[in-house]
């Protein structure tokens, strides 16, 4: 527990300017993340007695071991770069919401040339139209599915409308009249957007013109004795009424508002945002927050707006923020949060608390709600917090650690059998899986399979890096090794926690700009470029490693090579789910009702399918090699052409040089030396089906990981066999 008289600043030294603030821990990790109209005034107010601070904030500056700081010209720059530091850092002592679903959306694509109308989740894409949030999916295919009566947009994937179109044949929509068929001709492409922007218009909230068209050509069509077609658009009316009745009128004038309650206790708090468009609530959803840090209902409702709208893409913000932003607590000060919130609309919005009328009435129904889903979720997590505390508390006492392991770091080897050997890393912290912290290895100091010396790479690969980045920042002198390794091996970018570069896990460049007004970061495990935690910078304070005997005997071999003695290490063996420890004949063996032995079990499991599905995707790769992987000068954009222009391989192997000059990018030189390559070659023996015994038609092979076919077979013949 550090002293914060240690890192105070000298006196006169913090500017009295608007700016952001950052206080970081010894091991340079940044832990708080603040904003203030002053600094001077703001960061003193951190150095006061420790018994005059709120409990948290007292844990905070205990924890931290220096603050730093950096100068903006306006409130709203400042409230711009808090959100980004949080977002950046993920500091443990800031409020942090957390989704309590993923919600669907009903998207149309407009920036395809057809339209599709379908149900996504996710980040917002560039092109698409968005309706929602809605708290289920079928609410949402409900609606849909009345509207097509009247706006028959498509709503098949792009691969079935690809297959319509060839074979000149709708689906079963396309004959039900519940699609306009664009794949066959019936509409063109022009009269296809058309009614998909109609469909936007009415989702929209502009609902009244429309039915009063559709009501005028009924009666034109009674009046000229078109009964059909009159009952047909009478038909479409009850169905546009039954659509709109799914989302009753709650405000009138056609208000377009968000409205935010928040219920809290000491500890947590739970964020319910109503989305009402045209007056009518068209979506729903909510947040659930720790209370980490000394904060009260306007300071969550400014921590909630910038989680609502600040992840927004700049090109869908305009659209995102309504008119109107009604909030059961003003931010302190107002003005910036108003400002921000215009210029990301780019015009007024109205910031404000209802005091009277159906607002106030329909604020206190999401307050209800707010005040339901925290108790719903103080109900489910409440046992979660206690199992975890005491599952850590019992591997404490178990092992007979000083402290609960806060941090802990279990490795993982998988091969099959000897081929593509992988290892992985993961990390829990505080009892959770922290998947930005995920690693993983490829072992490259020997070839075949032998699980001990693997284990014995990893680990020395994992601290010699740690070591190493001890190194740089004069902390730490790292030992000569008789047999240096890799300190890493290569991670796809493909999982969570991989990594893409030297230097640092996947993330934005930081926007950390200290100046001469700042105190100097510490030295520690930051990159002083990017100013993120390097990729192996925190030890853990409990090692697990998935084995028993010889593989805890070679990983405490690893770290004492490499002069580390202050890391706990235990291996847990699968056959019995006996805690084996280094230097002892005999087990450590825990309760089978033990929360500990269940949280050790969901750590090495947790390792074990993250080193699996590395370990997979390593032989997917290889196994769908293609022949033309290895042909000089082609790169994998070429190579989806060729494929795709000639359809298969054994096509491509038959075109002509002239041929192949015909694919857009391909020129003669190169189209040369891919009938050359072709030509060497004996085509590959066909793939046979172990199931069924049928020949693998040779028209999906294709080269490279774009078959699927080559894809799906490949791990048929192969053996089923995996070692972990």
């Amino acid at each position: 527990m550090a002293d914060p008289s240690t890192y105070r600043p000298a006196p006169g030294a913090i500017p009295t300017s608007p700016g952001v603030y950052k206080f970081r821990d010894a091991h340079g990790r940044v832990i708080y993340v603040g904003k203030a109209k002053s600094l001077r005034p703001r960061l003193s107010s951190y150095f006061q007695d420790l018994a005059g601070l709120h409990p948290r904030t007292a844990t905070m500056v205990t924890t931290a071991a220096s603050v730093e700081w950096t100068v903006v010209t306006t409130e709203v720059e400042a409230l711009q770069l808090e959100y980004s530091w949080i977002k950046e850092f993920d500091p443990r002592f800031n409020v942090k919401y957390r989704d309590d679903k993923s919600y669907p959306e009903l998207a149309v694509t407009l920036n395809e040339e057809y339209p599709r109308v379908q149900v996504m989740r996710g980040a917002h894409k560039k092109g698409v139209r968005y309706f929602g949030p809605y708290g289920h999916a079928w609410a949402i295919r409900e609606t849909v599915d009345l509207l097509l009566r009247v706006f028959p947009v498509r709503t098949c994937s792009n691969g079935v409308f690809k297959r319509a179109r060839q074979v000149g044949r709708p689906c079963l929509l396309g004959y039900i009249g519940k699609c306009a068929a664009p794949c066959v001709g019936k509409v063109s492409a022009d009269e296809h957007r058309a009614l998909a922007e109609d469909f936007c218009d009415f989702m929209a909230g502009r609902t009244g013109n429309y039915l009063r068209r559709l009501e005028e050509q009924m009666q034109e069509a009674a009046a000229e004795m078109e009964y059909e077609k009159a009952a047909r658009l009478r038909d479409d009316i009850g169905a546009l009424k039954r659509a709109m009745e799914k989302n009753a009128i709650v405000l009138a004038d056609a208000t377009d508002a968000d409205l935010l309650a928040v219920a809290e206790d000491e500890l947590e708090a739970a964020v319910q945002i109503f989305h009402v468009r045209g007056g009518r609530v068209r979506g729903q959803r909510g947040w659930v927050t720790d209370k980490v840090e000394d904060v009260d209902t306007a300071g969550l409702v400014e921590h909630a707006l910038q989680q609502l709208y600040g992840g927004a893409g700049a090109e869908e913000r305009s659209e995102s923020v309504p008119r109107e932003v009604l909030v059961p607590a003003l931010p302190e000060p107002v003005e910036p949060v108003r400002d921000w919130l215009s210029g990301l609309r780019g015009s007024q919005v109205d910031l404000r608390v209802p005091q009277r009328g159906d607002k106030k009435d329909l604020m206190a129904t999401v307050q209800r709600n707010a005040q339901q889903a925290l108790a719903l979720h103080k109900t489910k997590r409440a046992s979660d917090l206690t199992t975890r505390s005491r599952a850590l508390q019992e591997i404490a006492d178990a092992l007979e650690l000083d402290s609960v392991p806060l941090r802990i770091e279990c490795f993982d080897i998988s091969h099959l059998q000897g081929e593509d050997v992988v290892a992985s890393m993961v990390v829990f912290e505080d009892g959770l899986a922290r998947k930005s912290e995920y690693r993983r290895f490829q072992i490259k100091g020997f070839e075949g399979q032998d699980d001990v010396r693997s284990m014995h790479e990893v680990i020395s690969r994992r601290f010699r890096r740690y070591l190493q980045e001890r190194e740089q920042t004069g902390e730490w002198a790292v030992p000569e090794a008789d047999d240096p390794v890799d300190p890493v091996g290569p991670a796809g970018p493909d999982e969570p926690g991989s990594t893409v570069g030297p230097g640092s896990p996947v993330g934005t460049p930081g926007t950390d700009r200290p100046g001469t007004d700042g105190a100097e970061a510490p030295a520690g495990p930051v990159d002083p470029d990017t100013g993120r935690p390097r990729r192996f910078a925190y030890p853990p304070q409990l090692l697990v490693v998935d084995g028993g005997q010889p593989q805890v005997a070679a990983a405490r071999r690893a770290l004492d090579e490499l002069g580390i003695d202050d890391v706990a290490l235990c291996g847990l063996a699968k056959r019995l789910e006996e805690v084996w420890l280094p230097g002892e004949d005999d087990p450590v063996v825990l309760p089978r009702s033990s929360e500990g032995l269940y949280l050790l079990q969901r750590v090495r499991d947790e390792a074990h399918r993250f080193a699996i599905t590395y370990q997979r995707t390593k032989r997917s790769k290889r196994l769908t090699a293609g022949e033309l992987d290895s042909v000089p000068g082609l790169g994998e954009t070429r190579r989806q052409a060729l494929l795709k222009h000639f359809g298969s391989l054994k096509k491509l192997r038959a075109a002509t040089v002239d041929e192949l000059c015909a694919v857009p990018g391909i020129g003669r030189r190169t189209a040369e030396t891919v009938a050359a390559a072709l030509s060497s070659r004996t085509p590959a023996a066909p793939a046979v089906n172990t199931a069924t015994g049928e020949i693998i038609d040779d028209s999906a092979d294709a080269a490279g990981p774009a078959g699927d076919t080559v894809a799906d077979a490949a791990p048929q013949t192969a053996p089923s066999q995996e070692t972990p």
